[in-house]
């Protein structure tokens, strides 16, 4: 007897025992995974990853830049198809779920449909984006970034790692140097599942997070310029000491941050003194700033704030502060009705569920420049991710991927 749609679910041990067998593929003695973009163990892992969908009766494309589209055929071969992804590649101490997770849920889903036979409207199609992490090659998420034209396909082949290894030649050696043009496939709408990747849900003990947005950044680097002297014959009164000036605008930032919740993030996460020696003034001191928020115009304001008193900074101290802007990232919004298929998924479901705005970066974020969007978050064991040690539970990720199924069919419509 088929099983009515309402009451459809995906094999949550089978979920899971693709997940661990994929983590086999580099994996390390802590329990993580170090599978870096287009070495031999992404090549194993795209290999395996590529004969389960061909198993699931899908066919196989993938384009220049390595990215990887396994194909179900919809009733009406005219519609685009309705997309779900991530990436496989790792960071260096990565684990067995970012990533990894989305792609190999986004199968299920295929798995499941053919379980119970059904066929859908739309095609339904399963991605895997090329280097998301950005731990071999730069930029992080290339592959994505490449397909919606936020940067060229020769600036990407071009990219080279520490050894003076290509991203082009490195494609070809792993034989996923593909012939579609990036951005020529077509999209009807992509969903993503993904670990939260922070500490939110897991606090809240929530079982699914409705992505309605990702943060977007203004990241900077600052100098601050004094005068390296002897600790001990100069005066307080008389230094131009970099670091303490440098302090107040870093306290500055945390401010920034907290002035603007719940959204509002401001960090420092690397500074330089020179020339650090613990019996000399400090003369100059580089430090980063990363100002996130969930608007453009909270964004601004924040931008504009930094600014304003890193100025009166200079003017105040006599001390010259040089701020550069050296990346920018816009808010991304999801289209509501990605977010509403998720929202009304989860809802008859019946998972404890809220709304959850990713501070971290995603490939769905370029895919929303082409399609509408939207992601499906779960918890991750006390927030961890980029560690060995990440971990989240089964059933919530057989949840998140039910939620997936169910808003995927929304959009593709299944024929019944």
């Amino acid at each position: 007897m088929a099983v009515a749609l309402r009451d459809l679910r995906i094999n949550g041990d089978r979920l899971w025992a693709s997940l661990m067998e994929l983590a086999q593929i580099g994996a390390t003695a802590k329990g993580g995974v170090k599978r870096l973009a287009l070495s031999d163990l992404d090549k194993q892992g795209r290999d395996l990853v590529v004969s389960w969908g061909k198993q699931a009766g899908m066919t196989v494309a993938v384009d220049k830049i390595g990215n990887v589209f396994m194909h179900r055929a919809g009733r009406n071969a005219a519609l685009p198809p309705v997309m779900s992804g991530s990436h496989i590649d790792t960071q260096p101490t990565g684990g067995k779920f970012d990533g990894n997770y989305g792609v190999l849920a986004a199968l299920e889903v295929v798995r499941t449909l053919n379980d119970h036979q059904i066929q859908t409207e739309a095609p339904i199609e399963v991605a895997f984006w090329t280097n998301e992490e950005g731990s071999r090659f730069v930029p992080v998420m290339m592959g994505s970034g490449v397909f919606c034209g936020a940067f060229t396909l020769e600036h990407a082949y071009a990219a080279k790692d520490i050894d003076g290894k290509t991203v082009a030649d490195e494609l070809a050696r792993i034989g996923y140097l593909g012939t579609e043009e990036p951005g020529q496939h077509p999209i009807g709408a992509y969903f993503e599942a993904h670990i939260e990747q922070g500490p939110v849900l897991e606090d809240a003990d929530k079982v699914i997070g409705v992505v309605p947005g990702v943060l977007g950044l203004s990241w900077y680097d600052c100098v601050v310029t004094g005068m390296e002297a002897h600790a001990g014959p100069t005066p307080m009164g008389l230094r131009k000491d970099a670091l303490q000036v440098a302090t107040h605008i870093m306290q500055e930032v945390v401010n920034i941050g907290n002035r603007y919740p719940p959204y509002g993030r401001g960090t420092v996460g690397m500074v330089q003194v020179f020339p650090n020696s613990r019996n000399v003034i400090p003369g100059e001191v580089k430090f980063s700033i990363d100002l996130r928020n969930v608007s453009s115009e909270l964004l601004d304001t924040m931008h504009n704030e930094i600014l304003a008193f890193v100025d009166s900074s200079s003017q105040s101290s006599g001390l010259k502060i040089s701020i550069e802007r050296v990346s920018y990232f816009p808010p991304c919004p999801f289209h509501p009705e990605c977010v509403d298929a998720v929202r009304k998924a989860t809802a008859e479901l019946g998972y404890s569920t809220m709304d959850v705005v990713s501070g971290a970066g995603h490939d769905a974020i370029y895919a929303a420049r082409l399609a509408p969007s939207g992601m499906i978050f779960v918890p991750c064991k006390d927030g961890i991710s980029h560690n060995e040690i990440e971990d989240a539970k089964a059933e919530h990720l057989s949840a998140g991927c039910n939620v997936l199924l169910h808003a995927m069919l929304e959009r593709a419509q299944p024929v019944v």
